[in-house]
């Protein structure tokens, strides 16, 4: 299997693959955080890896280096990683992947993966991401998805998830799915937003979102309370930030009335950081102008 190194196979089949990717698809860590509590809830299992020398710009990935327990000086390279979950009812069987989007050869690297879990019994993939929007930390995540399966569509329409229209530059998500394609296999993917405002991660709050729902999706049963503490923490950190900044409060309170006035209607296009950035930018211009002149009048 050229590109992925085998440490032990599999000792059950598995017929669904949960994956995610640091990097651009990761919002505030949300969606990678998410796959570290379920490997952790489900005592998962490493059994296979990627080579990263063949998909990666060490100049723009770097590598990290440590020094181990001997003294040792050691480089960590880019970790992209297959676990295998077992459980006493093999329908809670998964294999979960987390890895780094790739810098190079993209087709390559997502058939390296698809491939593979095709070999191993998987027939269904699905991806987790998050992504920078103009939502407030005030409101319910929303969550946006797709998939070309028809039950999993009907499982995401009735909880509210719905395909985004966006159209332009993509991710490692869109060679994924064309990989799925292609070897016949069921795939869906599913967005969590992130307020574009906040600098803290992880977002816990996207990752107790994104996991209530896949778990749903899939029907597998997962311990949540701690996850969902963590979220609950995570909030009051920010209410406690948010309201010692008068402009980002106020600026929340305009995210706020959009929300609302959107909230029961079909998501539109997912924006562009640089565009949301730049919304934020905007505003607090502004609010620093009326705040300028507010105190001239003075």
């Amino acid at each position: 299997m050229e590109y992925l190194t085998i440490h032990e196979t599999p000792p059950d089949k598995v017929s669904h693959l949960v994956m995610a990717f640091k990097g651009w698809p990761d919002a505030g860590d949300g969606a990678s955080s998410a796959i570290r509590y379920l490997l952790r809830k489900f005592s998962a299992k490493k059994f296979a890896e990627l080579d990263p020398e063949e998909f990666y710009d060490f100049t723009q990935v770097r590598p990290q280096t440590t020094i181990n327990r001997e003294g040792l000086r050691i480089a960590k390279w880019p970790a992209n990683e297959l676990f295998y979950c077992t459980s006493e009812e093999p329908s809670q069987n998964l294999m979960v992947f987390l890895g780094v989007e790739p810098n190079l050869k993209w087709k390559t690297f997502s058939r390296a993966i698809i491939d593979n879990a095709a070999d191993w019994g998987v027939t269904t993939v699905v991806h987790i991401g998050a992504l920078l929007d103009a939502v407030p930390h005030t409101r319910e995540v929303r969550i946006s998805g797709s998939s070309n399966l028809v039950d999993f569509k009907k499982s995401l329409e009735g909880q509210n998830i719905r395909p985004s229209n966006y159209q332009g530059p993509t991710g490692i998500t869109s060679a994924v799915m064309e990989a799925c394609t292609a070897r016949g296999m069921n795939y869906a993917t599913v967005w969590g937003h992130t307020p574009h405002y906040l600098q803290a991660a992880p977002n816990y709050r996207v990752s107790y979102a994104l996991i209530s729902h896949i778990s749903r999706i899939l029907g597998f049963k997962i311990a949540l309370d701690e996850l969902q503490s963590a979220a609950t923490t995570f909030d009051m950190e920010v209410e406690k930030a948010v309201s010692n900044d008068a402009q980002i409060g106020a600026y929340v309170q305009k995210l706020e009335q959009s929300y609302d006035e959107t909230a029961t209607l079909v998501p539109g296009d997912i924006p562009r950081a640089d565009e949301v950035v730049r919304e934020l930018e905007e505003f607090l211009k502004g609010q620093q102008r009326r705040d300028g002149e507010d105190g001239s009048a003075g």
